[in-house]
């Protein structure tokens, strides 16, 4: 009953004098989502590369600053060091996301339209909440049992090269037999290598996602369970039973909270993918993606949030952007491709989001720009390329990742037929570092489309 009366006080406070806009930012291993919220508040702080945000390009956005965050129990977003990893003199990617955290930053900002003279300027937050995409694809498993997911697991990894090891283990356990830890634990540490092998290699469903980054719970028994092919009866204390109780316990104490105290409250919402990372990793990878993407959206309870609604239902994501990142891994005359293809990765997900009333896009950006282009002759050809640093080997290299297709469906068409390589193309990334950078004052570090991304998740809030 408290709770609710705090969360009425907060949507009136917040709707009348200083409203708050929760963005939650997310997405799979290695999609960019610190370097996303990086280079997205430096360039609020600094607007000369954003003329895409409105409110920017008219000089209504007064100024933006960084304030402590109003949750006291949650990390702080380490925007500081992870900017100086990015623009020092030799610049490095900051370290991936592995547990929740947030960041305020508060827009003072001067309204606009016929009544703008009458008005003084008025504050916004946007308090930004980072969490790990794994953690996110945990909240479908709130409504599978233990033998629902394990069925599910098992029929879906049976042909993966990851899973051989976990699944010649498993083949040979008896889970009607008598309980034993260290038969779980080596179960469990069994699966918890093929999803680490499976993220690896471009798997997008690697749940659950804890096992990947336990954080204070690693070698809980909350983290020790592991799929098991159903037995025709499950005696008490059996091994069944034990992982069944387990993987029970992993929804309540686990995934519940997690929903509850973070996700819940977030009301607008970017969703990072490495389309181009699934693309080069074949068609599995990339179909594999698709279902990600549906089972991450089925976790939002996507809708409007008007006044009255956020009284009586609570809040409900009402913006959804879809964003590819690395687009400066490509030529820029092959991002409208990209956006095609994220498009089409999407295309259940946002549709679902639509009829619930929500506004979604797909959009291919580069949260920090690593490359330059330059056109090079091969063989006759005239083939456009991107220029950076190979993070590997540290040497300045010129790349052509290869020509992606016009139409989406030639690569959604193989993926779903369960293709093993590509027939029609040879597509390769490259990790390329960070460029050092030269900022002007007033000037954010370089980025393509993030002023977009940013006008689209909060510009008709400013």
């Amino acid at each position: 009953m408290l709770r609710s009366v705090e969360a009425v006080t907060d949507t009136v406070n917040s709707t009348l004098f200083e409203p708050v806009i929760r963005l939650g930012v997310t997405g799979l291993a290695r999609s960019g989502k610190t370097v996303f919220i990086t280079s997205l508040v430096a360039n609020l702080m600094d607007r000369g590369r954003m003329p895409g945000l409105v409110a920017a390009a008219e000089g209504r956005l007064l100024t933006a600053y960084l304030q402590p965050q109003p949750d006291n129990t949650v990390p702080r977003f380490d925007y500081e060091s992870h900017l100086a990893d990015l623009t020092s003199r030799t610049p490095e990617w900051p370290e991936s996301t592995r547990s929740v955290s947030e960041l305020r930053l508060s827009l003072k900002v001067q309204p606009g339209g016929l009544l703008s003279g009458f008005q003084g300027p008025r504050v916004i937050h946007l308090d930004i909440v980072d969490y790990p995409g794994e953690w996110l694809l945990d909240l479908a498993l709130l409504d599978k049992s233990y033998a629902d997911w394990s069925e599910e697991v098992m029929h879906r990894i049976k042909d993966r090269a990851e899973a051989a090891e976990f699944l010649s283990e498993s083949a040979n356990i008896d889970s009607t037999a008598p309980f034993e830890e260290p038969q779980a634990r080596a179960l469990a540490a069994a699966f918890t290598a093929y999803l680490d092998a499976a993220r690896n290699n471009g798997y997008s469903d690697c749940t659950p996602g804890r096992f990947l980054l336990p954080g204070e719970l690693e070698g809980a028994p909350v983290l020790t369970f592991a799929p098991l092919p159903e037995p025709a009866q499950t005696p008490r204390r059996s091994l069944w039973r034990e992982m069944e109780r387990r993987f029970d316990a992993y929804k309540r104490e686990v995934v519940k909270p997690f929903f509850r105290d973070h996700f819940a409250r977030i009301d607008r919402q970017v969703v990072l993918v490495d389309a181009l990372g699934a693309i080069n990793k074949g068609p599995k990878a990339v179909e594999d993606m698709r279902h990600a993407m549906a089972d991450i959206l089925s976790a939002f309870r996507p809708g409007r949030n008007d006044f009255l609604a956020r009284l009586l239902r609570g809040k409900r994501v009402e913006k959804i952007l879809f964003a590819a990142t690395k687009a400066d891994h490509l030529h820029h005359t092959q991002h409208p491709r990209l956006t095609s293809i994220m498009e089409a990765l999407t295309r259940e997900a946002r549709d679902r989001a639509r009829f619930a009333g929500a506004e979604t896009q797909a959009m291919s950006i580069a949260s920090l720009r690593a490359t330059t282009e330059q056109s090079l002759t091969h063989k006759g050809r005239e083939l456009d390329c991107v220029q950076g640093t190979l993070l590997d080997t540290g040497r300045q290299a010129a790349f052509y990742p290869g020509e992606l297709p016009e139409d989406p469906g030639a690569l959604l068409g193989p993926a779903r037929d369960g293709a093993e390589r590509w027939l029609d193309g040879d597509y390769r990334s490259m990790r390329f570092a960070p460029a050092p950078l030269t900022l002007k004052p007033g000037d954010g570090p370089p980025h393509i489309r993030l002023d977009r991304a940013a006008q689209f998740l909060i510009g008709d809030k400013l």
